[in-house]
């Protein structure tokens, strides 16, 4: 491949994946392009020689069809996890279609899609906006033409994760940790072995058409794992447990505040599945992976996590103040 478009390339995954691809000896000679609204979004790319960031919007139709040009593959690792019906509309299955009918015409039909585990088939059953707008924006891309590969993660932790990372910033801060949706489960799964599967998709032509899910060797809830990035960070806070409805309150008014939302009613929505490999679809043994433990990554990069003033200055150039 000498040319592979990676949409969300600026992101938590999207630097894995680049940084694997550029140590990759088959695509030593592949550039890499990776669009973003805002170029300095992403500054941590710009040391790798073969990654042209791009100030572009995927979600214009002229834009697109422009990146899309000469491209032997894509990489689509949009999504987000917060946000109201039209943003999750816009973000997941908006973006898939354009994509879809953007490749017809370029005549690119190498697609691989990065969903999430617990999507259903059925859109229709999805218990939140996320889970069903993840759904159908799989459907959009199945299409005649296109060569695609699903993969659906669990919750993915690395260096540079938004999950325990803040589990762990709220334990240094706070006395006691209020948890709703406790009982949820997920199977972690490490950043660099997703990016693993996707070099191994785009590698192997046998992948398309065929949907993996990747999950961890283990299988915890939510206030195992809270409990963990506590004990991993050096701040371990006792887990109070919240009835779903007193959950559901603390979303809305933590929906309030300036930034990013810690948790949202529809993320609480989405725990209601499993999150958890379902074992009737291939996963990371069939790509040749051996999953990673969490205990082999988290306690290196939760342990050097910056004290609680550094970590409230950070907040706060978040929300913009």
């Amino acid at each position: 491949m000498k040319r592979i478009l990676i949409l969300g390339g600026t992101g938590f995954v999207g630097r894995a994946l680049c940084e694997q691809l550029s140590a990759h000896p088959a695509f030593g000679g592949a550039r890499l392009a990776v669009p973003s609204r805002k170029r300095e979004r992403g500054k941590h790319l710009f040391p790798l020689p073969q990654v042209d960031v791009l100030q572009a919007d995927v979600h214009d139709n002229a834009t697109l069809a422009r990146l899309l040009d000469g491209a032997d593959a894509v990489v689509n690792l949009v999504a987000i996890l917060h946000g109201t019906p039209q943003a999750f509309e816009a973000a997941h299955v908006g973006l898939c279609q354009r994509l879809g009918e953007a490749c017809a015409k370029a005549g690119v039909s190498r697609v691989v899609h990065v969903s999430a585990l617990g999507v259903p088939d059925d859109a229709g059953a999805a218990p939140s906006h996320y889970l069903r707008t993840k759904a159908e924006a799989e459907q959009a891309l199945r299409m005649p033409g296109l060569a695609l590969t699903l993969l659906r993660p669990s919750v993915i932790f690395g260096a540079h994760d938004s999950f325990l990372n803040l589990f762990a910033s709220l334990q240094r801060l706070f006395p006691v940790m209020p948890l709703a949706g406790g009982d949820a489960r997920f199977q972690p799964v490490w950043v660099e072995d997703v990016a693993t599967a996707i070099v191994r998709c785009l590698l192997d032509a046998s992948t398309a058409g065929r949907t993996y899910e990747l999950g961890g060797p283990e299988v915890c809830t939510l206030a195992d794992l809270v409990r963990l990035s506590g004990r991993w960070s050096g701040h371990v806070r006792p887990v109070l447990p919240l009835p779903m409805a007193a959950g559901r309150l603390q979303a809305r008014l933590m929906a309030c505040l300036p930034g990013e939302p810690l948790m949202s009613t529809d993320n609480l929505d989405s725990m209601r599945v499993p999150n958890v490999l379902g074992g009737q679809l291939p996963g990371f043994a069939e790509l040749g992976i051996t999953p990673t433990a969490m205990a082999a990554v988290v306690p290196g990069y939760l342990g050097r996590q910056p004290g609680w003033a550094e970590q409230l200055d950070a907040w706060r150039s978040r929300a913009g103040r």
